[in-house]
This record gives C-alpha cells, sequence and structure tokens, in this order.
C-alpha cells in the first residue's frame, strides 16, 4: 500500500544538512547566459556525460529571466495540465507508484530556501513564525533548523507567492498548486521522478513548459526506460539504459551531478515592425499569441517540430525544411540538465534549463565553428535521425565550413580553449 506522504517504498526520510550556498552579488539584469558549447572535435561517443554539480550551482538565472517567465507564464495559462500536472498515487498490474504531490511541496520549499540565498536581491522571503510547521513525510521544510519560508516575492516579476496556502490543499491539487509556483520560481522545467515497487523510476510530477522538443503529456506516468525508448533516444538502450536505471537507483542525497547537451532547430526569421499594441494584441489568436511572446521558439519548436498538437511522439523534425532556413534562423539549443535527489521523500529531480544560441553568434568565436562542424559530421546515422541532421545539414555545415576556413581553424582540439562543456 502506497501512503500520501511515503512516495517510495524504498525511502526512509533523511536529515540532511544543506552546504553554504555561496551568494550572487550581482541583480539577474546583470547575468549574462552561460555560454555552453557542448560539442566536441572528432568521434562521437555516446555516453551519461554526468559531473559533479557544486549546491552552488544547483540553479542558474540570468538577465533573460524575465523574457523566460513571460514563455513559461503564457504557457502556463494557455496550456494548463500540458504544462504543469501532478499524478496521485497508483497501482498498475501489481506495481505501486506513489504519487508525486508530496514531492511538488517539498521541491517548491527546497527551490525558495535555495533561492533567497543564492539570490537574495531577487528573492525576498517570509518566514513561518507559529505552529504547526509546514512539513513533508514529519520533517519540517526547513533549513539548518529554521522555520520554514512562509512567503516568497520574486523581485524581478513583482509576484509574491504564499507558501503557507499549499497548507490548505490536498493530494495532486496541492501537488500542482506547488508546481505551479515553481513554474515562477525559475527559468528550467523540472521532472519528478518517484520510485515503484519494481525499482523503476516513473515521472510523476512535473512544470514542463519551455521543453521544445517533446511534450509533457507523451512522457507523464511512465518510467524512465519508456520514456526514453518512446522518444526514439538513439543508441538509449544499448548504451545508456543500464548505467541509468543503476544511477538513480543509488542516487545519494549528497551528490547532486549535472550534464549538457544539444540540438540544432530552425526558428522564424523575426517580425518586422513594433511590437503588437494592447488592440491589436486582444485580437490575436493563441498561435499569434505565442510567435508574439516566443519568437524564438523556445517553449515549441514549430519551425524544426511541425505544429505542436500535430506532433507524433518519437517522430520528432517533422516539420518540411523550411523556405526561410538560413543561417540567420538557426540555433545550438542546449539543455544543461540536473539532478539531484530530495531528503525527505527521496524523489529525484530533473531539472532543464533550456539556453538557445544563435549560430550567426557562435561562428565569431575562436574555434567553434570549425569544432560545430566536426561534431555535426561525427554523428553515427541514428544520432543524426535523433537530431534531425537532414533538415539543416547543407546550410548548416557549409556555413561553419566557409567560417571556419575564413578563421583558417578547420581541425582541433585548438590549444587555449576552455575545456568542455565550454
Amino acid at each position: 500500500m502506497i501512503t500520501a506522504c511515503h512516495v517510495s517504498l524504498a525511502w526512509t526520510p533523511e536529515k540532511f544538512d544543506y552546504p553554504d550556498i555561496t551568494p550572487c552579488a550581482d541583480a539577474l539584469v546583470d547575468i549574462k547566459p552561460i555560454l555552453y558549447r557542448p560539442f566536441r572535435w572528432g568521434e562521437y561517443h555516446v555516453t551519461m556525460g554526468i559531473r559533479s554539480m557544486p549546491w552552488s550551482e544547483w540553479i542558474e538565472l540570468d538577465s533573460e529571466f524575465q523574457a523566460y517567465q513571460r514563455v513559461r507564464q503564457f504557457r502556463l495559462r494557455t496550456r494548463g495540465r500540458e504544462a504543469v500536472r501532478v499524478l496521485p498515487p497508483r497501482e498498475d498490474d501489481g506495481v505501486g507508484v506513489g504519487g508525486g504531490a508530496d514531492a511538488a511541496k517539498e521541491l517548491v520549499y527546497e527551490l525558495v530556501e535555495y533561492l533567497s540565498r543564492r539570490y537574495p536581491s531577487s528573492f525576498r522571503i517570509t518566514r513561518q513564525a507559529t505552529s504547526p510547521v509546514p512539513s513533508v513525510c514529519g520533517v519540517s521544510l526547513g533549513w539548518g533548523g529554521e522555520m520554514p519560508i512562509r512567503s516568497v516575492e520574486v523581485v524581478e516579476t513583482g509576484t509574491t507567492y504564499d507558501l503557507s496556502s499549499l497548507e490548505t490543499l490536498e493530494g495532486t491539487d496541492m501537488g500542482e498548486a506547488a508546481m505551479e509556483i515553481v513554474t515562477g520560481l525559475v527559468e528550467e522545467d523540472m521532472a519528478i521522478m518517484i520510485e515503484g515497487t519494481d525499482g523503476q523510476y516513473y515521472f510523476q510530477a512535473g512544470s514542463v513548459c519551455t521543453a521544445g522538443f517533446w511534450r509533457l503529456r507523451d512522457k507523464i506516468g511512465k518510467p524512465l526506460h519508456e520514456i526514453h525508448l518512446s522518444g526514439n533516444v538513439a543508441q538509449y538502450k544499448e548504451k545508456l539504459q543500464m548505467s541509468m536505471e543503476r544511477y538513480f537507483r543509488r542516487m545519494a542525497v549528497d551528490t547532486p551531478v549535472v550534464r549538457n547537451n544539444y540540438f540544432v532547430q530552425v526558428v522564424k526569421p523575426p517580425c518586422k515592425g513594433e511590437r503588437a499594441g494592447d488592440e491589436r494584441r486582444s485580437n490575436m489568436t493563441e498561435d499569434e499569441m505565442a510567435s508574439e511572446v516566443d519568437p524564438e521558439e523556445l517553449a515549441w519548436s514549430e519551425s524544426t517540430n511541425g505544429p505542436e498538437d500535430d506532433f507524433h511522439n518519437g517522430h520528432g523534425h517533422g516539420a518540411e525544411p523550411a523556405a526561410y532556413l538560413a543561417p540567420a534562423t538557426l540555433r545550438i539549443r542546449s539543455e544543461r540538465q540536473t539532478l539531484r535527489r530530495l531528503p525527505r521523500t527521496g524523489a529525484i529531480v530533473f531539472g532543464f534549463h533550456t539556453y538557445l544560441y544563435k549560430i550567426e553568434d557562435l561562428v565569431r568565436e575562436r574555434g567553434v565553428a570549425g569544432r560545430l562542424a566536426s561534431a555535426v559530421r561525427s554523428w553515427p546515422e541514428d544520432v543524426a535521425t535523433y537530431k534531425g541532421r537532414d533538415m539543416y545539414r547543407e546550410v548548416l555545415v557549409g556555413y561553419l565550413d566557409e567560417c571556419a576556413e575564413r578563421e583558417g581553424i578547420v581541425a582541433g582540439p585548438v590549444e587555449g580553449m576552455l575545456g568542455y562543456p565550454y
């Protein structure tokens, strides 16, 4: 039997003393997005590619925060439970899986504790002053013996979230309210994985507003391996499944990790003229509003994958090559992915912060044009299919080769360059 708080039958709540979080002295508007370049010269290898993650680097925020929040809140308003969803406990074919609600509640409290320490000028908090103390699985949701946070003001958006309101809700209603708050706190999407009685980890709660290449509806409720296999992730079964499942089962609370990936996507060319006024905006269709709010196709890559509601899971890059395909409309889409285990529920939180970089900007950096051209050429056929190379190869690689030849760096590695993933 799976109880409301016992989300993982194999997990005993832990008391975890968090290391000190180094405060960031800069305002978000002054923090430039990190320039990830997670591609290498030469042969392509399929590996987990995880690295140890310093605790102070769990969540990355930058000057794009308000732009990302406009997209995320638009998705929340227009997509509802296709953007945020929490599943209840269930038992299917003899396998019990805990619900995602308590882990969602734990996650939002973890985030406000972290963010108020890491970005103190952007997240202003008040703390609970009296009992009862908000808790999960009988363990207080405060850090370091402090009372749990009651409310948080996000300075950049002017929004205040009352966490104490979660105490008036139950089950998935409470969990989805928690994940809606999560949506307003960060630039990244978050998926909560819960261990079932079969030892597999299931996607039981998520805030997924800017995934771009996949939809929450296609993944929610599935075990880790099915999420990847149904999406036709190249070489997952042969190279990754066993090691990833083992890693999830063994992952400790005090060993968060990070990895990076990259794809190529096409975006529509910018519209000429001024932004739409209020009167015109009120008459826009949802698709027109999406283009206005999200011109870089952060939330959904329509130019690459076709209309979102027509998408077939596992068969990406379904759009016909766009007439506007050109170096100016090509982007590198890179995800910074984090994994950490929550101490009270034992749930594993998978965060993925998506960055979009203009190809025309990338090639101005020393050695990057040749390195990216080498990487794209090196993809095995199944990886190339997964990444949709046929759609853009001729335009992209031709442009990169021209830039590399002009620079005089057509082979590498190049001395003096930053290490992976930069």
